[in-house]
């Protein structure tokens, strides 16, 4: 199934990767963990997870597949169509179906698709070639008794004498001590007066500055008349979306296309999923967002859909 291999080298660079009118696999991190009971270290690593509702096609999947194939987008999303029309054939006569290295897809008793991951792959490429191991307990009892056992067996090597004091050693130190002291309060006086000499002249040149600009005058002969440009700003909480991107280059092209093609195309920025959504256009009256919505996909686009939200303006 080289569909599947594509989703999981995907899955490695991005949290997110949708299948065009079948779902969504998110990736998440999880830290590292101890079992103490089993003594078994588990690294850190990303869990995978499947979500029915996300389907909207994002260009992810498609134009990595177009790449790979060496093939054009539209061909590698009817190839992606063929993939999800297969799949939800073999479901619905019963079958299991296994994404290597990713999970296993099945229908349960209310015909839903469930979904159970892998539990050997680990998606986090900062974790590759990391392992869980299980490490013996170790008696830290022996340990401390060997140390000990050591420590009374060295034998000592030298033994400490008492030093003879000099005690004109000592008033040297002091007064050393006392001319390094008077040097540093010295210094620290004349910085002081440096500042306040910089500080002084810095005022000087900033009041001269500002009297010069006072004394400034300036005079426009021929100016130009004031033009009042009126922008219509888009309102309405129900937007036909275009399109969800993951990559934010992709909604800027498509949202260029819409505008070149007539439409009062807007970006609304991202989802709680993290994509960037394109709007064909904005509307106050759901009946006209509806007649709309029929148009474009009837002539436009099928995937186009109506979201109603209202947004910040």
């Amino acid at each position: 199934m080289q569909m599947a291999n594509y989703i999981n080298d995907l899955l490695y660079r991005y949290e997110c990767v949708i299948i065009p009118g079948f779902g969504a696999f998110l990736t998440q991190y999880r830290s590292a963990s101890i079992d103490a009971d089993s003594h078994t270290f588990t690294p850190p690593g990303k869990t995978v997870s499947f979500n029915r509702q996300l389907q909207t096609n994002d260009g992810l999947l498609a134009n990595y597949v177009a790449s790979a194939e060496n093939c054009s987008y539209e061909e590698a999303l009817q190839k992606i169509r063929n993939f999800t029309g297969k799949i939800a054939l073999q479901l619905s006569e019963g079958a299991t179906i296994q994404f290597k290295k990713i999970g296993s897809f099945s229908l349960n008793e209310e015909r839903s698709i469930q979904f159970i991951p892998s539990e050997t792959e680990n998606f986090s490429t900062a974790s590759f070639g990391l392992s869980s191991f299980v490490s013996p307990t170790i008696s830290r009892e022996g340990i401390n008794a060997s140390s000990e056992a050591e420590k009374e067996k060295t034998p000592l090597l030298f033994t400490p004498e008492k030093r003879e004091t000099r005690p004109y050693l000592r008033y040297a130190a002091i007064g050393l001590i006392a001319v390094a002291l008077s040097s540093f309060g010295g210094m620290k006086l004349y910085e002081s007066n440096v500042q306040n000499h910089n500080y002084a002249e810095k005022q000087k040149a900033n009041s001269l500055v500002d009297d010069q600009i006072q004394e400034a005058t300036f005079i426009l002969e021929n100016p130009l008349p004031v033009l009042n440009v009126s922008i219509p700003k888009q309102t309405g909480k129900y937007h036909i979306i275009a399109g969800a991107f993951r990559i934010e280059e992709n909604a800027q092209k498509k949202l260029e296309q819409l505008q070149e093609k007539g439409y009062s195309a807007r970006a609304i920025g991202k989802n709680r999923y993290g994509l960037h959504q394109v709007v064909y256009q904005s509307f106050e009256d759901r009946l006209e967002a509806l007649r709309s919505l029929r148009s474009i996909k009837a002539t436009e686009n099928k995937d186009a859909w109506l979201l109603v939200q209202e947004l910040d303006q």
